[in-house]
């Protein structure tokens, strides 16, 4: 068993953007291609009225191909914890072999989850946002998951040199942009006073908050933007109907009261997704974008992509020497 700490993943995984973006590509289209195993993820809830907003969530997933892998995320979202200086969320990864099943390695896995989720929406940006590559991009949120994507949009959108900041906690705001102007020196950071003012300023958006309900449109927003609704829960249904939608997985996506489960319940079916993102890599299926109609890219987030991308840092750790190896972990 190699177990793999954060700092470990966090070395591995240095300035590798674009190989990122790859691997969750890759995983996209094998799951596209029905080379996966992807059970529903497992939310384990708590009955206590303060944990209301808590959920631990486990992702099983098999991802096959040239090099078969199977394993589970275990990650934990506590929003509360925010306020208390924590992070938000906690994980591990476990890989097991599939010519034996027993356990190859247990990482550390908050930094694997945000990184295969920013890398899963600069991937989106850069399918789907159109002819014209984006300059800027407005962040509603920010926390951890905003700062990594624009992080990977900066490495996917090499012309992209604007963000503009928003989140219901000023100071939140005004601490991102001064990360981030060390994380991403060559983006420009621009605070804005309103959710509105936020939303009109760039056709790229990208949603990363703790929302629980449906709270918000995107008539502010310019005409046919791109936006990245990763936080699952932002959009009301009536913006869903009105957008055009792609997904990571519509039978995942519609699930545990996101937006798009929501407007499943509304009109009952899912008419309203226009594809999955695996099928326009392969080229089994097109986007063909409107004049003044959003696209929504909401993805579920996939237990494949962490197990693709865990697999990744353990080669790559293993290759350079990294990590803790435990050769008796199963002796009896």
């Amino acid at each position: 068993m190699l177990i793999l700490r954060r700092s470990d993943v966090v070395e591995t995984l240095r300035d590798q953007e674009l190989a990122i973006i790859d691997v969750v590509a890759e995983a996209y289209r094998l799951h596209d291609a029905g080379s996966t195993t992807l059970p529903h993820s497992t939310f384990l809830r708590f009955p206590e009225e303060r944990h209301r907003r808590d959920r631990i969530i486990g992702l099983p997933a098999y991802r096959g191909g040239a090099a078969p892998i199977a394993g589970m995320k275990w990650i934990a979202s506590f929003p509360g914890n925010v306020t208390a200086g924590l992070e938000r969320a906690t994980a591990t990864v476990v890989l097991n072999s599939v010519e034996n099943g027993r356990p190859t390695a247990f990482l550390e896995g908050s930094v694997i989850s945000a990184k295969r989720t920013a890398a899963s929406a600069a991937l989106a940006a850069r399918l789907l946002a159109g002819p014209d590559t984006p300059t800027g991009v407005t962040l509603v949120g920010c926390g951890v998951i905003n700062l990594e994507i624009l992080r990977f949009l900066a490495a996917a959108l090499p012309g992209l040199a604007e963000a503009t900041l928003y989140d219901q906690d000023p100071a939140r705001a005004e601490a991102f942009a001064r990360t981030s102007a060390e994380a991403v020196p060559g983006v420009r950071t621009v605070l804005a006073s309103t959710l509105d003012q936020a939303l009109a300023a760039h056709p790229l958006l990208s949603l990363a908050t703790t929302a629980a309900e449906p709270h918000l449109d995107l008539s502010p927003c310019p005409p046919g933007s791109t936006v990245l609704h990763v936080s699952l829960r932002d959009l009301t249904v009536q913006t869903i109907l009105d957008a055009v939608n792609i997904v990571d997985d519509t039978d995942h996506v519609c699930r545990e009261r996101t937006s798009l489960h929501l407007t499943e319940q509304h009109t009952g079916n899912r008419d309203f997704v226009t594809a999955q993102i695996g099928a326009l890599l392969r080229g089994t299926a097109q986007l063909r974008r409107e004049p003044g109609r959003h696209v929504v890219y909401s993805p579920f987030g996939l237990g494949v992509l962490d197990i693709a991308l865990a697999e990744f840092v353990r080669a790559r750790a293993e290759r350079d020497g990294r990590g803790t190896r435990v050769p008796d972990f199963l002796a009896s």
